[in-house]
């Protein structure tokens, strides 16, 4: 709906502010502050946040008063037009005071139920006066329940006065705006304040005062040329009219105005939707197309884990894993007689401190022991890389939302990032690397290697004792043959070369054992790694997008209508 329409419809009485809908988009707003509170800077949030502190005292407070103030620059006789509306003359004090940088308010009906919007407003008790009395009947019946507000001049050179009228003019439900002939087309007015006001065009009067001084032809004319500088300040179609504090029938149609805003009471509510949209608009440049929480797509994933296996020194307990492999296989198939030599030779993840047991899968982790390793600490390029690629997940998940969010995005993957070093070293200590259960076979050809190694250990004691007995004189026997083979060397060279020409056929079969084991431990200890990433830098930034998410929503409803 434009704004045009929305004017035609606020002055036609059909556009009336659901009070229920208005809630809800200022819980909505709060929402969104809720969830961006911790992210966005508090110089963009600060208009939302005065908002929903003001909407809230302002529901708080009485809804049968309407608040109305005058406002305009000195000499535009907006005291004048104060006291010709009250049409008595105020206290003394209110009648003579000089140009002061505080208001003063008139309540037609009873003072007491408004004293507490005038206590928010920050009217003082002693500016406060009455309207309406025993002696006028019913004559301003019409009017009970404004509460006007003479305002300071906003173009006094008290700096003070200026402030004082900036807020007030951020409580009061309708603003009538008094300029006069001269000063009409003031640029202050304009710039300042009345373009300013567009997102308020059904809560806004402008009347052009003093209207007495200027013939009919006259006033038409500038009153035409007022509506144009109010069209091109985003104002059309706000109420525009000529009047005269000296000539009360001049008066009539701006107090037919205030009766229809009174009547309706609906000036509370539509400042704050209002002020909803113009905060709206300004939020506008936070939020920008939708961006799932898995923004981070897998090749920027993917970089960061190969970024903290080379950090955590994933290759190098790779590397360990394919030479443990291999020791131990050697150690398990090998001839038995060489056993003990390699057993000698220490155990590449133990020299690591790599355990080979699987842990724990019970009890909490933080319960849980687990051995650092000593792996060497990560280098300077390692280092670098590492920080390179969480600027690479953080800019990633910006890109496709407003640049506001990209410092907390980066905040947000650097939050974990003192805690990684640790976490790397926890997590490939305590993976599952697959080498805590020894293969079958190896079993199997320790076995057979034990079976040929005592065949050879046989057949060179019954070799040794042949030649005990010739030397001893004693009766010699014959050694059995297997053809033309005596059985004792048969078994010596058998058990020798079967062993031999075993562990050699064996060599490449370990050998590639090896490099598959080394090929599943580092799929597992970049697996383990990966998740380190994920919970250190790719959930902190999955937190941001998700608060994007929520804040976009909460947005949606607060710009509803």
């Amino acid at each position: 709906m434009s704004l045009v329409e929305k004017v035609k419809r606020a002055l036609s009485g059909d556009d009336r502010v659901d009070a229920e809908q208005l809630t809800e988009r200022l819980n909505a707003l709060q929402r969104f502050l809720r969830v961006t509170d911790p992210y966005l800077p508090d110089n963009d949030l600060v208009a939302a946040h005065t908002l929903v502190e003001r909407a809230g005292s302002r529901l708080s407070l009485s809804q049968d008063h309407t608040v109305v103030a005058l406002a305009g620059s000195t000499g535009s006789g907006k005291s004048s037009l104060f006291n010709a509306l009250a049409r008595l003359k105020l206290s003394p004090v209110g009648v003579r005071r000089p140009t002061t940088g505080v208001a003063h308010a008139c309540v037609w009906g009873p003072l007491e139920p408004a004293n507490r919007l005038l206590d928010w407003v920050g009217v003082l008790p002693r500016h406060r006066f009455i309207r309406e009395s025993a002696l006028d009947a019913d004559d301003e019946a019409a009017l009970r329940g404004l509460v006007l507000l003479d305002l300071p001049d906003f173009d006094s050179v008290e700096r003070g006065h200026r402030l004082e009228v900036d807020r007030l003019l951020g409580l009061v439900d309708q603003v009538v705006w008094v300029v006069d002939p001269q000063k009409y087309g003031d640029r202050i007015l304009h710039n300042a304040y009345l373009r300013q006001f567009r997102s308020h065009a059904d809560v806004t009067i402008v009347v052009l005062n003093q209207a007495d001084r200027l013939s009919p032809a006259d006033t038409d004319l500038v009153l035409t040329d007022l509506k144009r500088l109010l069209d091109e300040d985003g104002l059309t179609g706000v109420p525009t009219m000529a009047t005269s504090a000296k000539q009360p029938g001049m008066l009539n149609e701006l107090r037919s105005a205030l009766e229809k805003t009174v009547a309706e009471r609906q000036a509370a509510l539509r400042r704050l939707a209002g002020d909803l949209d113009t905060v709206a608009e300004q939020l506008a440049a936070t939020i920008g197309p939708p961006a799932a929480e898995d923004e981070v797509d897998r090749a920027t994933v993917r970089q960061l884990s190969d970024a903290l296996a080379a950090s955590a020194g994933v290759p190098a307990v790779a590397a360990a894993t394919e030479g443990a492999y291999r020791h131990r296989a050697i150690a398990s198939t090998g001839w038995p007689l060489l056993r003990g030599v390699r057993k000698l030779r220490p155990d590449p993840l133990k020299r690591l401190h790599i355990s080979s047991e699987k842990p724990a899968e019970e009890g909490p982790l933080e319960l849980v022991p687990v051995s650092r390793t000593s792996l060497p600490e990560a280098d300077a390029a390692q280092k670098s890389a590492v920080g390179l690629s969480v600027r690479a997940v953080a800019a990633r998940a910006a890109a496709p939302i407003p640049d506001v969010w990209a410092p907390a995005l980066n905040t947000a993957a650097r939050s974990r990032l003192g805690d990684l070093p640790d976490a790397l070293d926890r997590a490939v200590a305590k993976t599952d690397i697959g080498m805590s259960r020894k293969p079958f076979w190896w079993t199997a050809v320790g076995l057979l290697q034990w079976l040929f190694t005592i065949a050879a250990v046989v057949g060179l004691g019954w070799l040794l004792a042949g030649y005990a007995v010739r030397i001893l004189g004693l009766p010699a026997f014959d050694n059995p043959k297997v053809g033309e083979v005596p059985l004792p060397t048969l078994l010596l060279l058998g058990g020798l070369i079967l062993g031999l020409l075993l562990a050699v056929l064996l060599r490449p079969i370990v050998n590639v054992g090896a490099r598959r084991a080394g090929r599943r431990a580092e799929q597992r200890l970049r697996s383990s790694v990966t998740e380190v990433g994920r919970e250190h830098v790719v959930a902190p930034v999955r937190e941001v997008l998700n608060a994007y998410a929520q804040a976009r929503e909460a947005l949606t409803v607060v710009r509803s209508e």
